[in-house]
């Protein structure tokens, strides 16, 4: 199954037998709560998921948005509507990031079919609803292990012994700026390989062969171990997403930068090259 859905796609699906349960996770980092954007209009049918408070857990040692506390992921998506054998859906507002930390997560904690609209709110063409719905709960039960994971040591290792790609923008890579975390720079051995050029300029992502072109040129050859992280494991997801499409399973760093630059033990690298 594709892990991304076209608008008409999505729009088929909705009027079928097994509509998906949609999910509305608008957020962006530093900026306004999503929540009052979905109050203004959303896509008819989709539930609000909290980002920063049902998809993260509360800032600290691993990192800005580390994982969430499975009681509490496994709630939310249950007051969504969701069950194991129910199609789920997710959008934000365009960028999706946000949309892929929650396909992500809900991939990771075992769930099968899930799927991001390629392009968000802003692909969107029909009329935005400003009701709130109300779907019977659902009975998704979070079984971890559904998608790989790293720790920081295993991200570590991963950079020695694969490929470890570092999702994040190339001058917060390279050191040159680091707007938000302790110290600039990446994670000795991992590769620069920026998330925005995943996608094309209206933000739905580049064709499967593109992607498996680009990450081929990054060294994710058949066989080879890959993982991904960024400044809070967010970003991430959508690299991940972006290489299930050009057909690699990789691994999530979650706790990404924020976590691994908080540890002054840990050693950093800066400049273009990767030690």
């Amino acid at each position: 199954m594709k892990p991304i859905i076209t608008v008409s796609e999505y729009m088929s699906e909705s009027t079928g037998v097994r509509p998906p349960v949609l999910l509305d996770v608008r957020w962006q980092l530093g900026g306004p709560h999503g929540r009052a954007d979905y109050d203004a209009g959303h896509i008819p049918g989709a539930v609000f998921v909290d980002l920063d408070a049902e998809l993260a857990g509360p800032p600290g040692r691993g990192g800005r948005h580390p994982l969430p506390d499975l009681e509490v992921f496994t709630a939310a998506m249950r007051r969504a509507g969701v069950s194991r054998d129910t199609p789920v859906v997710v959008y934000d507002g365009g960028q999706g990031w946000a949309a892929a930390r929650a396909w992500w997560l809900l991939r990771w904690a075992g769930h099968p079919n899930v799927r991001v609209l390629d392009g968000g709110l802003a692909a969107w063409t029909g009329d935005l609803s400003t009701k709130t719905p109300e779907p019977d709960a659902g009975d998704f039960r979070s079984e971890p292990g559904g998608l790989p994971l790293l720790d920081a040591d295993g991200a570590a290792a991963l950079a020695e012994s694969g490929l470890l790609l570092d999702a994040r923008a190339a001058e917060r890579y390279r050191g040159d700026v680091e707007p938000i975390d302790r110290v600039g720079g990446h994670i000795p051995g991992a590769l620069s390989a920026p998330t925005a050029q995943n996608v094309a300029e209206d933000g739905r992502f580049l064709p499967a062969g593109t992607l498996a072109s680009r990450f081929a040129a990054l060294g994710a050859a058949p066989g080879t171990e890959v993982g991904v992280y960024c400044g809070s494991g967010v970003s991430g997801a959508h690299e991940v997403l972006a290489l299930e499409i050009a057909g690699h399973q990789a691994a999530l760093y979650a706790g990404s930068w924020s976590e691994w630059s908080a540890d002054e033990s840990r050693p950093v690298a800066t400049g273009p090259d990767p030690r």
